[in-house]
């Protein structure tokens, strides 16, 4: 994984001086709240519903245990004993106090992390597949490029203040694990056929108020011309973009209103003028971030022990595991390990200081000391092999982190909605939990398969319930609280937006209201068919009849079918 050099420590150890004298004389008076709110945010600082509310970056989603170590550290000494994972892949701590916040930075600086750019009109943190590097599927690392913008894109002087916030996704793999369609800017590397390295260019994707999939700008972008284009990108963004109105700053809004070919033309241009000049990535540089994610030293030999098939065969939870939070690794004998942030009773994406310490030791044991956070609000051990694979699945047990629900109902994205943001419309970790209470049962979420369901708590999108097999939105009526759902988004390589159901349900329904829309995808799904599979064969239609029509003669058979494990 990438360290800091002397430049990387200097810049960081500096921001926090400049942070602690800021905090110290707007806690005097000497700064007013507008003076001081985009120095916060510039240090990842917002103001919530309870308490600040501090973000943490995570670049491409990629921990060592000694800074999950000083996370656990943080939450207890300075929040209320956990933090948060988002689909950013950051963290997130609640509830931090204000005048503490300069010390906090100070702690994350010692472990090479900080929380720049994790708020603001600024480009955010850079996410990437969490299987980069050992997925099978795998054409080239996109984590060196991720580093390589990261290193571009901080302290920037031109793009520190952007009409919008900006967001980058890389994805190196055939299969699109980092939503790249959906963000303003979405990379997919590419190899031709002399073996060369580029990228498909996608720009204008995004969520949020105005939900767009993102238009291919360039088919093929050479790994040389990488940051020159990108530049030429942000350029015609900070010129063109609009400051006037926040809900139509982003850059989706201008490629939609100039249309992606003008937009494109534009950036060409704007290119053709930078393209040449010191922006050229160099080969060497290339190699040289490369060698940061080198891969570990592998045990072939213990790699090859045979205790693994044994307890498949002598452990039917541990086999359930397996099957479910266990993925292939690019390595024989090695596997990638989820560890389940969705345990019943807990918000998607919490975690307790003792289990990151937990994790951080498991780390250092089993996983060549790192752990990564996923876009779907999990954990992951990559790298772990499959002799170690049951005595890790026996720890994470006792750590409440192997509910066997990867891909499934329960392993929902929720954003933390009304409890905690200041933002947001309607709960969206009580809806959570009011889905777990009513899906209980391994048996049937298993019978249902593979099944996104996203859940957001305002129009703003944290939980991309746009891209959800099944979103969910909190809307307010009259002061309550509603529920919009939607049908068959996905952000992968197919990716779809959602279409809306029909009218929103009152908060008591909503778990409900899935249970009919679940019966229709069990009577008309045809072999091997995912839910999303099942929707856009048969259409909308369908569904939006029998999720309103729960006394119906249909529904109440569905109800006594399911009752008896249909």
């Amino acid at each position: 994984m990438y360290q800091y050099d002397q430049y990387d420590q200097t810049l960081v150890d500096e921001r926090v001086a400049q942070y602690r004298g800021q905090v110290r004389r707007y806690l005097a008076g000497e700064l007013s709240d507008d003076e001081f709110r985009p120095l916060r945010l510039m240090n990842g600082l917002y103001l919530q519903r309870h308490a600040p509310m501090l973000r943490v970056a995570i670049p491409y989603g990629l921990l060592s245990s000694r800074q999950l170590r000083a996370l656990a550290d943080i939450a207890r000494r300075y929040d209320k004993g956990f933090g948060h994972f988002t689909t950013r892949q950051n963290i997130q701590y609640n509830w931090p106090k204000l005048e503490e916040t300069p010390d906090i930075l100070a702690q994350l600086a010692s472990v090479q992390m900080h929380a720049i750019q994790t708020s603001g009109n600024c480009i955010r943190n850079v996410t990437a597949d969490h299987l980069a590097g050992v997925a099978k599927d795998e054409i080239e690392d996109p984590r060196i490029y991720c580093e390589i913008i990261r290193q571009w894109s901080t302290f920037h002087p031109e793009f520190s203040y952007l009409p919008r916030k900006f967001k980058i996704a890389v994805t190196g793999a055939a299969h699109d694990r980092a939503a790249a369609q959906v963000h303003d800017i979405g990379l997919n590397l590419l190899r031709d056929d002399q073996g060369k390295i580029g990228f498909r260019v996608l720009v204008g994707g995004g969520l949020g108020r105005t939900p767009l999939i993102g238009h291919v700008i360039r088919e093929w972008l050479s790994q040389r011309d990488l940051l020159s284009y990108l530049e030429a990108i942000l350029r015609v963004y900070n010129q063109h973009g609009r400051r006037d109105n926040l809900f139509k700053a982003r850059i989706k809004i201008l490629v939609k209103a100039l249309g992606p070919e003008k937009f494109r033309q534009d950036v060409e241009a704007e290119w053709s003028q930078i393209r040449d000049t010191g922006l050229v990535l160099d080969p060497a540089e290339v190699e040289r971030v490369r060698r940061f994610f080198a891969p570990p030293s592998y045990d072939l030999e213990a790699a090859r022990d045979l205790s693994f098939e044994r307890w498949l065969k002598e452990d039917k939870d541990f086999a359930t595991w397996v099957r479910h939070n266990v993925a292939e690794h690019k390595v024989p004998g090695y596997r990638n390990v989820y560890l389940a942030l969705k345990q019943p009773g807990t918000p998607p994406g919490d975690i307790t200081a003792e289990q990151m310490d937990a994790v951080a030791d498991l780390a250092d044991r089993y996983s060549f000391g790192q752990i990564r956070s996923t876009h779907h609000q999990n954990l992951l051990f990559a790298d772990v092999c499959q002799a170690d694979l049951h005595p890790l699945w026996q720890a994470l047990v006792r750590q409440h982190l192997a509910a066997p629900v990867i891909g499934t109902l329960a392993d929902m994205i929720c954003c933390p909605g009304l409890d905690y943001c200041s933002l947001a419309n309607a709960s969206s970790i009580s809806i959570a939990q009011q889905i777990n209470e009513k899906f209980d049962r391994l048996d049937y979420l298993y019978d249902l398969g593979r099944l996104q369901l996203n859940m957001s708590g305002c129009m703003n999108a944290c939980g991309h319930h746009h891209v959800g097999h099944i979103g969910i939105l909190g809307v307010d009526k009259k002061g309550e609280e509603w529920y919009q759902i939607s049908l068959g988004g996905c952000s992968e390589n197919d990716v779809s937006l959602g279409d809306i159901l029909g009218p929103s349900v009152p908060k008591t329904e909503v778990a409900n209201t899935l249970e009919r829309i679940l019966w229709v995808y069990l009577e008309r799904r045809e072999d091997g068919e995912r839910f999303i599979d099942t929707f856009r064969r048969i259409g909308l239609e369908p569904f939006r009849l029998r999720a309103y029509t729960p006394g119906s003669n249909e529904a109440k058979q569905e109800q006594q079918r399911y009752a008896v494990g249909y």
